[in-house]
């Protein structure tokens, strides 16, 4: 980030308008768009000002592309803290600026209502298929409750959250994380995921499209890491681990919470299920294979599928290393679990 870029970047009412827009949440361009009553391309041209002086940044989802603010008053580096208090300043001391601002942060409203409604129209459409699948497992509300047992009372740090379909997993554990990486592979579902995280901090969650088999993430960059409901969806799960490995710190912690191994040959065909199931020496295997340490198993029975919830400590980085190539050849599934 370049002082000279900042400034020339923050010397418009539009941009400055977007930036405070997008610390509130995150926003598609035609969103936003529709927010500041400009036309798309011109939109656009603003957004490719802000990012290319590291003010904002895009991410594709499909054909969508979102925007959110690349900047933090918790960031790491003086510059990025510095312009997003004087933007925060900007709107609290100036009261032309500010009434701006409020006007813009009503539409969002809006914004959020439209999103919410597609979602229900999306759960409307699977609700006999999700139903089904439902009826044979434990209650959520158990599952869920077993799985912020076994993470434990303390802090969960930089979460990521593999596989979060309708972003359920995310939202009931961001009380304890300090940031949250939503990630899925489906644009279908991060656009129901991000409906139902929208009332969260823009700074405290991130939404990412992104393969399991093949993480777009750093190494060594989470604290916590959630497998809810996914590894089942996986031809080679044990690549899908090695990918959580790799971006586990040491000393970090990882749930899976899946199916216990069954015989139900119709999920394949009715739910797209590549493993029915997995015993507990599997998922230890694979664990201990990727350099984590299990620390206990929890199985919730109430249901004609038994679900368990396996946990493990990273106690090393990195242990194996996969085939050139092969971390793509699994994928998680276009429609992801509904939690």
């Amino acid at each position: 980030m370049r002082i000279e870029s900042v400034i020339k970047a923050l010397a418009d009412p539009t941009r400055l308008r977007i930036m405070r827009l997008l610390s509130t949440m995150e926003l598609a361009v035609g969103e936003l768009a529709h927010v500041l009553g400009q036309s798309q391309p011109r939109v656009s041209r603003h957004i490719a000002i802000l990012c290319d002086a590291g003010l904002a940044e895009r991410r594709r989802e499909g054909s969508w592309v979102f925007l959110r603010q690349a900047i933090s008053e918790r960031g790491a580096v003086s510059l990025e803290r510095e312009v997003a208090r004087m933007l925060a300043a900007g709107e609290q001391d100036d009261p032309v600026f500010a009434d701006l601002c409020v006007a813009d942060r009503r539409h969002l409203a809006e914004i959020r209502a439209t999103r919410e409604r597609h979602a229900a129209d999306y759960f409307a459409r699977h609700a006999e298929e999700w139903d089904s699948l439902r009826a044979m497992l434990a209650p959520a509300e158990q599952v869920e409750a077993a799985l912020v047992e076994a993470l434990g009372e303390g802090g969960l740090g930089q979460l990521l959250d593999i596989g979060t379909g309708t972003g359920r997993i995310a939202e009931l554990l961001a009380p304890q994380a300090d940031h949250v990486v939503a990630l899925d592979k489906s644009p279908e579902m991060l656009r129901l995921a991000r409906a139902r995280l929208q009332a969260l901090p823009a700074t405290s969650v991130e939404l990412v499209q992104g393969d399991f088999s093949a993480l777009p993430l750093h190494d060594e960059s989470f604290d916590t890491i959630i497998i809810h409901q996914v590894l089942h969806y996986a031809q080679e799960p044990a690549y899908a681990l090695g990918e959580a490995a790799r971006v586990c710190r040491a000393g970090g912690q990882i749930a899976i919470v899946d199916l216990a191994a069954h015989g139900r040959e119709e999920l394949r065909d009715r739910h797209a299920h590549a493993r029915l199931g997995f015993s507990d020496e599997q998922v230890e295997s694979m664990l201990s294979t990727h350099g984590f340490k299990p620390t206990g198993t929890r199985t919730l029975s109430d249901g004609e599928l038994p679900v368990k919830v396996w946990t493990a400590t990273r106690i090393a980085n990195p242990v194996t290393t996969l085939e050139p190539g092969v971390r793509r050849a699994s994928a998680t599934p276009t429609t992801a679990k509904a939690n």
